[in-house]
Order: structure tokens, then sequence, then C-alpha cells
């Protein structure tokens, strides 16, 4: 659905262009479009490569572990549901620990197993989402980040004369919406 809605509108819109005799600039901006894609895609991709590589030295070398004892206190406020040594929880760390460097495609991969794990251990039935799942979707929604490095890089790319300027301004905000995102978990799991 959502296909034939962008169909429709990028269809109106090079229609209008046409129909109003601006073909010429219609077609300059799909290629120049095409072109800054095309050079972005390659720029984020580099800088995926180099942070999921991070992570990955980081879990062999035992941080991600590290880590995740380290939060275990937090974990199971958030998670009382999940036993304690179950591996759901080391996904979970996982995935925090990506999206607070501002990685959410390298926390994507942890994020799904995570959920898959904590589906096994459902005492509701399957297909119904744990109050633990639901706790984890909303605060993987909700993103705290103390270095937004996707954000860092479009600003980068685009030219912005201080990119990492958005830091400060992405650290209140995702950190406001991560809390709301727990209060508001924490009131439903009572419900």
């Amino acid at each position: 659905m959502i296909n034939a809605i962008w169909a429709f509108m990028l269809l109106l819109g090079i229609g209008y262009g046409v129909a109003s005799g601006r073909a010429a600039e219609i077609t300059n901006a799909l290629l120049e479009g095409a072109g800054s894609g095309v050079t972005l895609c390659m720029t984020m991709l580099g800088v995926m490569a180099m942070w999921s590589g991070i992570m990955e030295i980081g879990e062999k070398a035992g941080l991600i572990q590290k880590l995740s004892r380290r939060m275990e206190p937090l974990l199971r406020f958030l998670f009382p549901g999940i036993p304690k040594e179950h591996p759901s929880l080391k996904y979970i760390a996982t995935n925090f620990v990506a999206n607070i460097l501002g990685l959410g495609w390298a926390a994507t991969p942890a994020g799904l197993k995570a959920m898959e794990s904590m589906a096994e251990i459902n005492p509701e039935k399957k297909g119904v989402a744990s109050k633990e799942m639901c706790t984890f979707l909303i605060l993987n929604i909700s993103s705290l980040q103390l270095i937004p490095m996707t954000m860092v890089a479009y600003r980068q790319q685009y030219g912005s004369v201080n990119p990492t300027a958005i830091i400060g301004p992405a650290l209140v905000a995702t950190g406001l919406s991560t809390l709301a995102g727990i209060l508001f978990a924490r009131i439903m799991g009572r419900k």
C-alpha cells in the first residue's frame, strides 16, 4: 500500500512538472538526486562497516559481555520476567550499546535475536507479545543515543560546518524519550 502511495505522489509531481513546462528541471533534479543518493549510500556504508566492525571486535574481546554484566541491574529492573542467565539479556545489552552509540542499523540484528529469544520464554500464547517484549520494543524505538553517528555522518556528508553540534540536542531528546518510554512501559505493565 505504501509503495502505491509513493508511486502516486511521484507520478503526480512529475506529471505536474511536465504540465507546467519544467521537464528539464525535473530531469536535472532526478539525476542530481540519484547521484547524491549513491554518494550518501557509499558514505553511510563506510561508517556502517567501521562501527559494525568495532562492535564485532568488542564482542569477540568480551567487551559486550562485560557491558552486559554491568547493565544487569538495569536489565533486571526493565525486564524482570527474563531469567537471569537467559541469552536474550545479552542480545538486549548489545542492542542497547549499539543504539547508545547511535548505530541503529548495527542494533537491528541484536534486536531481532532478542525478540526471537524472548518469544521462546513468552508465557503468553504464541503471537502475543509479552511485557518484556513490549518494553524492549518501546525502549528500542526511543533509542537513547550518546553519539548519534548516523546524523553526524549525514551532516558531514551535506557540508555542515559543525556536524557534531547535534550531539547535545540528540542526547537531551533521546534521553527524554527513553525516560518517557520506561514510564509508559511500567504504567502499562501494571494494567
